[in-house]
């Protein structure tokens, strides 16, 4: 009897260490098999963005973005080597989301006349590169995220550094809103994009050694549990650290984003409804004292209520009037690719990306991109409930919540449906900063998966 007990026993041993073998090479198959998939559409995409528009096919570009998936398919090979059991459904949406906006911006630049070495594509093709290989930096370097929770204060530190450099002479440039940055006057940098990374991890770090204190108990009114005043006063400094953006830097989305993604990592960390409660009025309340004093807010409300009023279609709200119109062009099934005219609208390659993909490929291609975006995020959220240690948790749940705020955020406002403010869309608009951020925001996210399906789970009976 006891022989055979333990020949169950050590049977069992064998099985679940095969499983665990076999795992990783699972995920990575299938990581593959949907990245020849991602392969497929970005390179359909360009080439119809040619035939189209120009009615041939120019194998240049086709070379160019070529290397780029060569590139991803270094970061899989990364990825079988350094962190073989992490998800793999995040690069391959990542990869289809970039190459359309890729080819978005391509086709833009063909309407435009611009094909050359300083054509925007061009440049979004080395952003792209340099991206990737910041993710591969990451998968590489960082062997164990945890390691970022010892840096929480630097990375506060560091995002509100990055915040103010626009604010330094000589850096700063004069673009509308006080969030760029000129290097050299060769290119231009937006650091909000990497100090939303860095305040998420500093959030993280911060929210787990604090999380006693914020979760004690306090008065209960109307169903619900409300904090402290003592532990109100970390939301009400994000609250006017966001106020002092909007005012300082003229820019609406970020301070949104950041108190957004702090609201959100605060209901992970506490559980407490009254913790979204509390930043949805203070959400309210900005918005009314915004509205109330500051001019481009107000003229942002006026543009979204009134888009197609005679007195300010040919001025403040044409861009949006004439998004919209484009996405009425395209329909259910849109003018197909190539053969749309997005570039009518201003800054169609950036800000307004998503009116131009909606154009070409319609309703039904304008809800794939948002089902992308949503399996995206909820792959982000599975990875931070999956884990077993609180600050992998909140990173993970922190990115993804941000990634899934800015989506929103931006196609809610060249549709119409909230007051646009001036952040990108994510892997899709032209943009350095953006596509660097996002990439990093993937890396990371691998990592975390990579460690949560990594740790040993003590089986008891």
């Amino acid at each position: 009897m006891t022989a055979t007990a333990g020949a169950v026993t050590t049977d069992t041993t064998v099985v679940k260490a095969l499983r665990r073998i076999r795992m990783p090479q699972t995920q990575r198959n299938r990581e593959l098999g949907l990245l020849l998939f991602a392969f497929l559409i970005n390179g359909a995409a360009v080439a119809l963005v040619q035939l189209g528009a120009t009615g041939h096919i120019d194998w240049t570009f086709l070379y160019y973005c070529g290397g780029l998936t060569v590139l991803v398919l270094g970061l899989h090979i990364v990825l079988r080597y350094r962190a073989p059991q992490a998800d793999p459904f995040v690069v391959p949406i990542a990869t289809v989301l970039s190459g359309l906006g890729l080819a978005m911006i391509y086709r833009i630049d063909i309407e435009d006349g611009d094909t050359g070495w300083a054509a925007l594509s061009t440049r979004q093709l080395v952003w792209l590169v340099i991206a990737i290989g910041a993710a591969v930096a990451i998968v590489v370097l960082l062997r164990n995220y945890r390691v970022l929770l010892r840096y929480t204060y630097v990375f506060g530190l560091a995002g509100i550094v990055l915040l103010l450099l626009p604010f330094i002479p000589g850096l700063g440039t004069d673009a509308g809103a006080d969030v760029w940055i000129s290097i050299g006057g060769i290119f231009s940098f937006q650091p909000g994009e990497l100090a939303k990374i860095c305040l998420a991890i500093f959030f993280a770090g911060y929210l787990v050694r604090t999380r006693e204190s914020l979760t004690s108990v306090g008065t209960r009114f109307l169903g619900i549990t409300w904090p402290r005043a003592r532990e109100l006063g970390p939301l009400l400094l994000l609250w006017a650290g966001a106020m002092a953006i909007i005012v300082l830097q003229r820019d609406l989305g970020t301070g949104m984003l950041i108190f957004g993604m702090f609201v959100a990592m605060l209901y992970v960390a506490t559980g407490k409804t009254s913790w979204v409660v509390i930043g949805l009025t203070l959400v309210g309340i900005g918005v009314a004292l915004a509205t109330t004093v500051l001019p481009y807010v107000q003229a942002r409300f006026t543009n979204w209520l009134h888009p197609f009023d005679p007195d300010t279609i040919n001025d403040s709200s044409y861009q949006l009037a004439s998004g919209i119109f484009g996405l009425a062009h395209g329909g259910l099934i849109g003018t197909g690719l190539g053969h749309g005219r997005p570039g009518l609208t201003p800054l169609s390659q950036s800000d307004y990306i998503f009116p131009s993909l909606g154009e070409e490929l319609g309703l039904i291609g304008v809800f794939a991109i948002l089902c992308l975006y949503m399996v995206f995020t909820s792959r982000g959220i599975r990875i931070g409930m999956a884990g077993q240690d609180d600050f992998g948790k909140l990173l993970a749940t922190g990115l993804s919540f941000t990634l899934a705020l800015q989506v929103f955020i931006m196609v809610g406002g060249v549709t119409g449906l909230i007051p646009l403010t001036g952040l990108t869309t994510p892997f899709l608009a032209a943009g350095g900063s953006s596509l660097i951020a996002n990439w990093i925001i993937v890396a990371l996210l691998l990592r975390i998966s990579d460690a949560v399906r990594s740790r040993p789970r003590v089986v008891i009976g």
